[in-house]
């Protein structure tokens, strides 16, 4: 369970986040929506003690995010936007398997989460091509393999679609079912609502770094638009 009470973020007099009440429940489905500038990133980069409230907090599993960072982030597996970002070998392979070498699994357990997180992205077989050399969707797909080789509790995932073919973009809906139906809740921030309101069991849209809607697929269509957000 993430709960997230009172969060407010500031960038300088500027609050991105501001006095955000949440909670996201283990094995949910939640679509995260908004404009352009509504505070969606700086949310989700509080989940895992990325970033520090200036007020509130979030609570994993009971535990304030930013006073068990390590626990935090085992628990909360995050993609960025830019995947870019998260990336910290040269390689395919060596990137998704630094996440499980971090927890000190045994190796086998490590080359099977790698496998199988590879697998869900279409990547099989290109653990040893540069990160550097691939499309900007292939490393998108690099990024998200490396959050599912965590198995997290939660998997946080900030427009994971940019730039994913049709095949790419179904495997990987494919892979949030299975973890969902597995006790995972997933966190999705989108633009592009597509495919994700017929799975979703909520979706929060932010404006101006606050709740504006709170709903369930079925209520949150109709009203989409109100808030700047295309429908699907």
């Amino acid at each position: 369970m993430i709960e997230i009470e009172g969060l407010v973020h500031r960038y300088g007099d500027t609050a991105a986040v501001d006095g955000v009440t949440l909670s996201l429940a283990d094995g949910e489905y939640v679509v995260l929506a908004g404009p352009n500038g509504s505070g969606k990133s700086t949310l989700v980069r509080h989940l895992n003690a990325l970033l520090e409230p200036d007020e509130g907090e979030v609570r994993v599993d009971g535990v304030p995010a930013h006073e068990d960072p390590v626990a935090a982030r085992t628990a909360v597996g995050m993609t960025f936007q830019d995947p870019r970002d998260g990336f910290v070998a040269a390689t395919v392979r060596a990137d998704v398997t630094f996440g499980p070498e971090n927890l000190g699994l045994p190796r086998d357990e490590i080359e099977r989460r790698a496998d199988a997180a590879l697998a869900a992205v279409n990547l099989d077989g290109r653990g040893d091509e540069r990160i550097d050399a691939l499309s900007g969707g292939e490393r998108t797909r690099v990024a998200v393999a490396g959050a599912l080789a965590m198995e997290p509790d939660h998997l946080v995932l900030d427009e994971p679609f940019a730039g994913l073919d049709w095949p790419a973009r179904r495997e990987l809906l494919a892979r949030l079912d299975d973890l969902v139906a597995g006790g995972t809740g997933v966190l999705v921030v989108t633009h592009d609502l597509r495919d994700h309101l017929e799975r979703a069991d909520r979706v929060v849209v932010l404006r101006d770094g606050r709740v504006a809607l709170d709903a369930p697929p079925e209520r949150a269509r109709d009203r989409l638009a109100e808030f700047d957000v295309r429908p699907p």
